[in-house]
């Protein structure tokens, strides 16, 4: 299992946690986007990052509920997962 978050797996996570339908491609052509212009608000993102937790076995940075984008979010958990952190 590889580490690093993808944007087709954020766009999962979205639906799974969140239940917010986003389109992968999407997501990858609009990663500066507030999550709000997708419809995810606060609480939808602390169940994505809760979610990530589970899977990985380990707390995220207190942060990483406050991204404003995606690629804020991506570039934290990413950072997070792949120093072990």
């Amino acid at each position: 299992m590889h580490s690093e978050l993808t944007v087709e797996e954020l766009a999962a996570l979205m639906k799974k946690a969140a239940g917010v339908v986003v389109d992968p491609h999407d997501l990858a052509n609009r990663v500066d986007t507030p999550f709000a212009g997708f419809g995810l608000d606060s609480l939808g993102l602390l169940g994505i990052v809760g979610e990530l937790e589970n899977q990985h076995g380990r707390s995220l940075p207190t942060d990483a509920e406050r991204c404003k984008t995606p690629r804020d979010f991506l570039d934290l958990v990413n950072s997070t997962l792949t120093t072990g952190a």
